[in-house]
């Protein structure tokens, strides 16, 4: 039985995630580590627990999407009606939203579980955890967002997140806090690249669709198979893609009521009016943008209604499309690490290592992979950039495996797997088989998060041994910081410190060595049916179909798979064989239950995992349905149903296993016992061979791509800052024109005006004034004896010339 209310848990995945980011950020250094890390774990484990519920539910009814309305009335997110805009704020949760959900969460439980461990006895503890249930929070709101604009929401969420954790530790001493920062910054700026593709992929979408839905409440995704599952259609029609026309006359869209929950329902007890399930009930206008392509593509070519103008262009719809997925996959070579934008993910490991096995495994650079998933529509009618991105893919796994096996530090090492395998997932995509990239996507989350926390484990080891011999144990002796600080020499997260380890941390060891042979691809751990089953459709692709991308990728993805395959094994060669190659290894303890439980569980899961889509004629084909995981994405993913179902290729799966297997025992040659690190300066085997040492010095020196970044971007960009600081702004602005030509100029007028004309006329004209009434009082001032008599004779005077003066007119008149 299900519950039909269990859609309308999906806000909560987002709002209890930021209940605890928000209690952990204020709070957290008042409440302690015992109970900030109880309260993120428990923020996780409630998100994991509504995530198995919404599968649960999935499960019963066919995948049946829901389209849900977010709380307290804000399902009208961004709203102009003038113009007839709205962009609601909608959760979808189909299929493909509840596998990620799954992944996100149930890996990222483990990973705070770990992390409770990991992380004790660091003074910003509560933060780490308010920040890893905000990463949290905006990977789950990215991947059930109803449409792109919600989605980008998520996208730079993830990127904000990305920046606080992997500078984490900023803080530290000398140049290890100078390099954290620096990674944190390259990850941001290097994303930014992306996302503006991104934005232009939207733009477009936008102008052509007019909304950024993907599919409209009531409107329904893969029609041949929901009519198929409500017993309209056969299997063979459904397999066909009798796909029933959408009217384009029916203007009424009684199915789009925003308050409701179910989008796309199966009626427990009775079935569902046939009108309801083929879209029918909608103009074309009024569809989804992947309704709309569906509806648009199958028009005729020059149809008015394929013509988009676009700046006075007018553009065929299906140019346009191209253009929305190649702005699409600049996007996604920036956020799922692609040539030529993959180059912060390295630097990445500047993080603490939970952050490294959240973002590699769990989020961040899954939402790239997760986007294209999402837009598989899209993808299926624009055939040339499908193929730029299986080629893109697929050269991104070859360069990833190929500078994995020349790198020292343990994190690197994993850090350029994860960029190969990433390549797998999306040269997957461009060869059109999204369910054998999903499906590597939840594989590779379980064993490179097992891998990531393994390496955590067994830096957390090393770290402590060389403390313990050094008697320089801090706190409790559990606490842990990945970078040595400055004044500590001892790296323990190079690999040429530590040997031996296996009989010092066997836990670990033995967790490690299942995720290894996960993602080597060995029969039958998890990573031999995802990746087997890449390479079986890009297989079909070439040989069946006669299409030369599946030729080019099938080919390089299995040298691809060579070169995985070998640096793992010369990794575990380091790590755990051979005799400890320095006191911190000797002296390394096993991690606490905190670290080691979650590493249990994911060495279970690397082991049994890939038997949720074990194909046709596959070893164990009897104990599991045909091809479960795949059947569980079609209703969410309309090429699954026209697409045919493939048997197991034996030859494939034994060609890849034997090329695995043989580069396992190359490596095996190269670097068992104590032959990994050779001579005084610590130099790799494969140095001292000459035909080798030019190929492992390129691998080394990661094929100089940050060198050419440098040459060609970085300096440039930092010689043009330079000018413009050094030149335009402090010599010409400041020291020329602010000190000749304005500090100049106005000491020129104020000269002008103190000197010839203050001094010389406003001075002048008062001064001169003074100087009359100075000459005047001094002539008057002699009058001034004090001798009485002269001023009797004075007084005299006056009365005389003041009778003179009456009298003189009565003279003058006679």
């Amino acid at each position: 039985m299900h519950n039909e209310t269990y859609p309308q848990l999906v806000p909560l995945l987002i709002i209890i995630p930021a209940i605890g980011a928000f209690i952990n950020m204020f709070w957290g250094a008042k409440l302690g580590e015992r109970v900030s890390g109880y309260v993120g774990i428990a923020a996780s484990l409630l998100s994991f627990i509504i995530s198995v519920l919404i599968f649960s539910y999935l499960s019963a009814v066919h995948g049946a999407a829901s389209v849900i309305n977010a709380p307290l009335g804000l399902g009208s997110w961004i709203r102009m009606d003038s113009i007839g805009l709205n962009i609601p704020w909608q959760f979808r949760v189909d299929t493909i939203t509840a596998v990620m959900l799954l992944v996100v969460t149930g890996v990222g439980s483990l990973i705070h579980i770990y992390a409770r461990g990991y992380m004790h006895g660091d003074p910003k503890f509560g933060r780490f955890f308010a920040f890893l249930n905000l990463f949290l929070m905006f990977m789950l709101l990215l991947v059930t967002a109803n449409n792109f604009l919600m989605m980008f929401v998520g996208w730079e969420g993830v990127g904000l997140c990305s920046y606080l954790l992997i500078g984490f530790w900023w803080d530290k001493r000398g140049a290890t806090g100078w390099r954290n920062a620096n990674a944190a910054r390259k990850a941001v700026i290097v994303n930014r690249v992306g996302d503006f593709g991104l934005l232009l992929s939207m733009f477009l979408i936008f102008w052509t669709f007019g909304t950024f839905d993907y599919y409209k409440p009531g409107e329904v995704a893969n029609v041949p198979y929901t009519l198929y599952t409500n017993g309209y259609i056969t299997a063979e029609q459904a397999k066909k893609g009798d796909i029933l026309a959408v009217n384009p006359a029916a203007e009424s869209q009684a199915a789009e009521t925003h308050g409701d929950a179910h989008g796309e329902t199966h009626g427990a007890h009775s079935k569902p009016a046939r009108e309801t399930l083929d879209n029918s009930q909608f103009a074309p206008s009024r569809l989804g943008v992947f309704g709309q392509t569906e509806y648009l593509m199958s028009l005729p070519e020059g149809s008015p209604e394929r013509v988009i103008n676009v700046g006075g262009l007018e553009l065929d719809f299906s140019v346009m499309l191209f253009l929305i997925v190649i702005f699409m996959l600049v996007g996604v070579t920036a956020k799922s690490a692609q040539i030529p934008l993959f180059v912060w993910l390295p630097d990445a490991m500047a993080g603490p290592t939970p952050v490294s096995a959240l973002m590699h495994a769990a989020t961040m650079v899954t939402a790239g992979v997760f986007l294209l998933i999402r837009a598989n529509v899209f993808l299926d009618h624009a055939p040339e950039a499908r193929a730029i991105i299986a080629l893109v893919g697929a050269l991104t796994a070859l360069m990833g495996g190929y500078i994995g096996m020349g790198q020292w530090d343990v994190k690197r090492v994993l850090a350029y797997s994860t960029v190969s395998q990433l390549g797998f997932m999306v040269a997957a995509v461009g060869l059109g088989a999204y369910v054998a990239a999903m499906f590597h996507l939840v594989t590779h989350a379980i064993f490179k998060a097992c891998l990531f926390l393994g390496s955590g484990s067994v830096i957390h080891g090393v770290e402590h041994g060389h403390h313990h011999v050094h008697a320089h144990a801090h706190g409790h002796g559990d606490d842990h910081h990945d970078a040595h600080d400055e004044e500590d020499s001892f790296d323990p997260q190079d690999m040429r410190n530590m040997g031996g380890l296996a009989r010092r941390m066997p836990i670990t060891y033995w967790t490690y060595i299942f995720a290894t042979f996960a993602l080597a691809g060995l029969f039958p751990f998890a990573g031999f049916w995802s990746k087997d089953e890449i390479l079986a459709d890009a297989w079909h692709l070439g040989f069946d179909k006669g299409n030369p991308i599946g030729y080019i990728v099938l080919g390089i993805l299995l040298l691809a798979a060579a070169f995985t395959a070998f640096y793992m094994w010369r990794q575990v060669q380091m790590i755990f064989h051979g005799e400890p190659r320095s006191e911190a290894a000797a002296n390394a303890p096993e991690s606490t239950l905190w670290m080691t439980v979650p590493l249990m569980v994911l060495a279970f899961l690397s082991l049994v995992g890939g038997f949720i889509n074990v194909p046709k004629g596959a070893p164990f084909h009897g104990m599991f349905k045909d091809y479960e995981f795949k059947h569980f994405l079609e209703s969410a993913v309309p090429h699954v149903t026209v697409s045919p179902s493939l048997y197991f290729n034996w030859g494939l799966a034994l060609g890849a296993t034997f090329i695995a297997f043989a580069a396992i025992f190359f490596a095996h040659s190269i670097y068992a016992g104590n032959k990994a690190v050779r001579g005084t300066a610590r130099r790799d085997p494969l140095e001292f061979v000459p035909s080798a040492k030019p190929i492992w010095l390129l691998a080394n020196a990661r094929m100089h791509w940050d060198n050419i970044y440098f040459a060609v971007i970085e300096n440039p960009f930092n010689r043009i800052g330079k000018f413009l600081a050094d030149v335009v702004d402090w010599r010409f602005l400041h020291d020329y024109f602010h000190d000749v030509v304005i500090k100049k100029g106005y000491d020129g007028v104020g000269t002008l005006l103190s000197k010839p004309f203050d001094k010389g006329i406003i001075d002048g004209a008062v001064n001169g004034v003074a100087w009359l009434f100075k000459q005047f009082s001094s002539s008057l001032r002699l009058v001034q004896t004090g001798y009485v008599r002269v001023y009797a004779v004075a007084l005299l005077l006056g009365v005389v010339a003041v009778v003179v003066v009456m009298v003189l007119p009565l003279l003058q008149n006679g």
